[in-house]
C-alpha cells in the first residue's frame, strides 16, 4: 500500500526509514487499525475516541511488564518498542496515538474455533496470562475504558436508549426489548456478586476472543497473547464468559439465520478445562461455582448493547446495512437462551 504521512511520520519517530519497509493493513479488529510491517513489525493506531486517556494503555502495559520481568521472567509478554524519544506511544498531527509491536515470524491467528484444541489451548493462554498477574497490585492498574464489562451499567444506558428511541426503531424492536428485559435477573444476580464481594477484583484481558492469541503456524500452540489494549482490573467472568460467547457457536454474531447458532458441547468443556487448567488454584471455591453463570452474563450484555445502540440510531458499533445492530441483538439473545436452557 501507498504510505500515508502519517505511516511515514511514525515510522520515522521510531527511528526507521520508511523506504525500508512494505506496510499493509490487518482488516480484523473493529476498533483500532493495525497494520503489518514487512519485515519484523506491527503498527497499530488506536481509536482516540473510543481510548480517552492512551497513556493509561502504556501505563497498564508498563505495570504488567515490570511485573512479570521479576516473577515470570520466560513468561511471552507483548509490550511496545519505544521510539526515539524513549515513549512507546508517538502521536500523529491528528492527534491519533501509535505504538510499534515486534512482530512473530511463523505465527498466525485465526478467526474461528474449529477444533476443541483450538479452544483449550486459547483458554489455557488467556487463563496463563491471569494466573501469572494474580500477585500483581490491581490497584497500580487503571481500566482504559471505564466500567466497559458493567452489566450494571450497560443495563442503565438500555434503559436510557428506550426513553429517547423513536417510536419507529422500539415498534421495530418491541419484542426483542420485552425478551431482554425478562432476563434482568441477570444484571440483579450480576450486582448481588459485585457488591457481596463474592467475586475478587483481578486484572484480565477483558478481550478474550480467539483471534487475540497468535498460534503458532500449523499447529495449535500458543505463542502469546495479544491485543492487551483491555488489560485491566476486571472478573474472571469477563474472560471466560466472553470466550464461551464468541467460541462455543460455529456461527458468529453477524450470522443471521439463527438455526446455525448452537451450542457445541465439546468446545464448551475444551474451554472451562483450558482456563482451569492455569487459574484452578487461583479461583476461590465460590468463584467456581460460578462458572456456568460467565457465558450467560457476558452473552446478555454484549447483546443489551447490540440493542441499545440500534434504539440509539446506530451511533457506536460500525454497520454495513439497515438492522444490523438489531439483528445482531437477536442473535446473542438466541444464544443466551440456549445457553440458559443447559445451566
Amino acid at each position: 500500500m501507498e504510505l500515508s504521512n502519517a505511516i511515514i511520520f511514525v515510522l520515522q519517530a521510531y527511528g526507521l526509514n520508511p523506504s525500508e519497509f512494505s506496510v499493509e493493513r490487518i482488516d480484523s479488529g473493529h476498533i483500532n487499525y493495525t497494520y503489518k510491517v514487512e519485515p519484523g513489525y506491527i503498527l497499530q493506531r488506536i481509536n482516540k475516541n473510543v481510548f480517552l486517556r492512551p497513556q493509561v494503555l502504556s501505563q497498564n502495559l508498563k505495570v504488567a511488564s515490570s511485573y512479570l520481568k521479576q516473577n515470570a521472567p520466560d513468561y511471552l509478554f507483548l509490550h511496545a518498542i519505544n521510539a526515539t524519544s524513549g515513549e512507546d506511544l508517538v502521536f500523529d498531527k491528528e492527534g491519533y496515538p501509535w505504538r510499534l509491536f515486534p512482530y512473530f515470524k511463523n505465527t498466525i491467528t485465526i478467526n474461528e474455533v474449529d477444533t476443541p484444541q483450538q479452544a483449550y489451548s486459547a483458554a489455557r493462554a488467556f487463563g496463563l496470562l491471569s494466573r501469572h498477574l494474580s500477585g500483581c497490585d490491581v490497584s497500580k492498574l487503571e481500566e482504559t475504558i471505564p466500567r466497559f464489562h458493567d452489566l450494571s451499567l450497560r443495563y442503565q444506558q438500555f434503559k436510557e436508549s428506550l426513553s429517547k428511541a423513536s417510536d419507529e426503531r422500539k415498534h421495530l424492536a418491541h419484542d426483542l426489548i420485552d425478551k431482554y428485559v425478562h432476563y434482568d435477573y441477570l444484571v440483579n444476580r450480576y450486582q448481588s456478586l459485585v457488591h457481596g464481594n463474592r467475586m475478587h477484583l483481578r486484572i484480565t484481558h477483558n478481550d478474550t476472543k480467539i483471534n487475540n492469541v497468535l498460534f503458532e503456524r500449523g499447529t495449535d500452540k500458543v505463542v502469546c497473547v495479544i491485543d492487551l489494549d483491555t488489560l485491566m482490573p476486571g472478573y474472571f467472568l469477563y474472560d471466560l464468559g466472553d470466550m464461551i460467547r464468541t467460541f462455543v457457536s460455529p456461527a458468529s454474531e453477524e450470522e443471521t439465520e439463527f438455526s446455525k447458532i448452537k451450542i457445541r458441547k465439546e468446545i464448551y468443556q475444551a474451554i472451562i478445562d483450558g482456563y482451569l487448567s492455569e487459574m484452578d488454584s487461583i479461583l476461590t471455591i465460590e468463584e467456581k461455582l460460578l462458572i456456568p453463570l460467565a457465558g450467560s452474563i457476558m452473552t446478555y450484555m454484549i447483546g443489551l448493547r447490540f440493542l441499545t445502540d440500534f434504539l440509539n440510531g446506530d451511533t457506536y458499533y460500525q454497520t454495513s446495512y439497515l438492522h444490523q445492530n438489531m439483528n445482531r441483538a437477536a442473535n446473542q439473545l438466541y444464544l443466551l437462551e440456549l445457553l440458559e436452557s443447559q445451566a
